[in-house]
């Protein structure tokens, strides 16, 4: 036996071991008043911050009760919905948010055009950092690559232990810059040295939006549509940011509050993301529906539909998780503002692509699901699609491959996490130290 072998062997005896001891009972969180999760009962977060960036609403007080109600979104003082629209017929909004959640308030022409600019200009890799570092060990998780990619950019930066906000927004603009470039290089590289699939690496164009520049890079041909560009650039300002209490903004925060460098905090962020509880919900959500496809005859017949949505929610089908993914929120109530917002332009994708009748499947899964849901589980609060529900469809007809799904979160999010980090330097100026109550028996 080799040691590997020797090794998992071990790992294996000791398992019933780690579990035994590692257990803590439900019957102990009551007793103490601790929340998992830092979730109460009700869903409820546990207030562990204040912040200026971001505010999500799912409650409004009624006559002193807490009553659900649609979801608000909102970006430094501006609803969600006021910005999209207000980009609806002006080019792409991907820059101006990013700068509205950097800096705290929106850009005039000016401002824009500087700041959209200098993104454009920072489009750039070490020489010789996409060869020597992103294609030399591809990898199928893209995300573990564009992290290793993260902390080797640490090593070309002469300022990275300095956490003036000066030089830590100047980290920020760069990362938020080539985080595109990371992601989509990671991929190729995969596809050419895994998939055995021709490589090509196409150089981003400075004036062009980052949007744009993502379906430049990834397609062979460079081509794409407005439309395209216009849908994914919607898609990336809905997901830059949610309002702080996410995981991965969390340890954005918890990791700056230690005095670590941008690189370190924006990885660990990464790391954060990466996991499936978190960032790759809209990948279940697309393999949901091409099992759905195999087994409903008809589309559009809500009764065979409902009937086999029932069955996955059993744990009768699917992956027998007893969960139609894409359905409700920890945070959101009545509805997803980003999922109302973003089905508009859902639609408009959809009939360009001539996929409208995977669009009559959504909306039919959109209306039957929740229904479903509040019967069986005697949900509370209500139960609405979530962006998630979308958003893998999206990138399903832009022809991005699954494993840039999570990626693409990370290219829109880390302007949220830079936002973060940023008032966390400003504002806090204190380590994030929690309390565990040890519930430890002592021994003689």
């Amino acid at each position: 036996m080799g040691f590997e072998q020797e090794l998992k062997v071990y790992a294996q005896e000791k398992k019933d071991i780690c579990i035994s001891n590692d257990t803590i009972s439900d019957e102990l969180f009551k007793e103490y008043g601790v929340n998992r999760g830092l979730r109460d009962l009700n869903g409820k977060g546990v207030l562990t911050g204040l912040t200026n960036i971001s505010k999500i609403v799912s409650f409004k007080n009624v006559d002193g009760e807490r009553v659900p109600c649609d979801g608000e979104l909102w970006y430094r003082g501006y609803n969600i919905k006021t910005l999209v629209k207000g980009i609806k017929d002006k080019g792409f909004g991907f820059e101006s948010t990013a700068y509205l959640l950097l800096f705290g308030e929106l850009p005039n022409d000016e401002e824009l055009k500087e700041f959209s600019s200098i993104i454009g200009r920072c489009r750039n890799l070490p020489t010789n950092f996409t060869r020597d570092v992103i294609m030399k060990a591809p990898s199928k998780d893209i995300m573990n690559s564009m992290t290793r990619s993260i902390l080797t950019l640490a090593s070309y930066d002469d300022y990275t232990n300095l956490n003036d906000i000066d030089n830590c927004i100047k980290q920020c603009i760069q990362l938020i810059s080539t985080f595109p470039m990371l992601a989509v290089y990671g991929y190729h590289a995969y596809n050419h040295y895994e998939n055995d699939d021709s490589m090509y690496i196409h150089r981003p164009v400075p004036s062009l939006s980052t949007a744009e520049n993502l379906l430049l890079m990834l397609r062979p041909d460079r081509k794409y549509t407005q439309t395209e560009a216009k849908v994914l650039d919607v898609a990336l300002m809905l997901h830059m940011e949610h309002g702080g209490g996410n995981n991965s903004t969390f340890t954005t925060r918890v990791v700056t509050s230690s005095g670590s460098d941008t690189y370190s905090s924006i990885a660990a962020a990464m790391s954060s993301l990466k996991g499936p509880k978190h960032g790759g919900a809209n990948i279940k959500v697309v393999e949901m529906i091409r099992d759905i496809k195999e087994h409903v005859s008809d589309w559009e017949d809500k009764d065979e539909l409902k009937s086999y949505l029932a069955k996955i929610l059993s744990g009768q089908a699917f992956d027998k998780k007893g969960l139609i993914y894409g359905m409700g929120h920890a945070v959101y109530s009545l509805s997803d503002p980003r999922e109302q917002i973003f089905k508009g332009y859902v639609e408009r994708l959809s009939a360009e692509k001539n996929r409208e009748k995977d669009m009559i499947l959504y909306k039919n899964i959109e209306q039957l699901a929740p229904e479903l849901i509040a019967q069986k589980r005697h949900i509370f609060k209500g139960v609405s699609p979530n962006v998630d529900f979308y958003s893998g469809f999206v990138y399903d007809m832009l022809d991005i491959p699954t494993e840039l799904y999570t990626p693409i979160f990370a290219i829109a999010r880390i302007v949220g996490w830079s936002a973060h980090r940023i008032e966390e330097l400003v504002g806090m100026n204190k380590i994030i130290r929690p309390a565990y109550m040890s519930v430890m028996e002592e021994r003689e």
